[in-house]
C-alpha cells in the first residue's frame, strides 16, 4: 500500500532526473493554449498527438485534480 501512495513522488523525481519537468506546459504555451485546454485537445479521440504527449496530458490532468482536492475546491 505504501508504494501506491508514493507513485507521484517517484514520477516527479523521474521527471526531474530526465529534465522533462514542465515539458507539457511548454508544449501548451507553444500552442497558445492553457495547460488544461491543451490536455483536453490532446486526449480527444482522433488526436494525432504522440503517445508521450498523451501520457503527459493525462499526468497534467491528474496533477490538476490533486491540486483541486488539496485546496478544497
Amino acid at each position: 500500500m505504501a508504494t501506491k501512495k508514493k507513485w507521484i513522488q517517484k514520477a516527479t523525481k523521474a521527471m526531474k532526473k530526465k529534465g522533462t519537468t514542465g515539458a507539457f506546459s511548454k508544449q501548451a504555451k507553444k500552442a497558445k493554449m492553457s495547460t488544461k485546454a491543451y490536455a483536453t485537445k490532446v486526449l480527444k479521440p482522433g488526436s494525432k498527438a504522440s503517445a508521450t504527449t498523451k501520457k503527459r496530458a493525462t499526468l497534467a490532468k491528474t496533477f490538476a485534480k490533486m491540486r483541486r482536492k488539496k485546496s478544497g475546491k
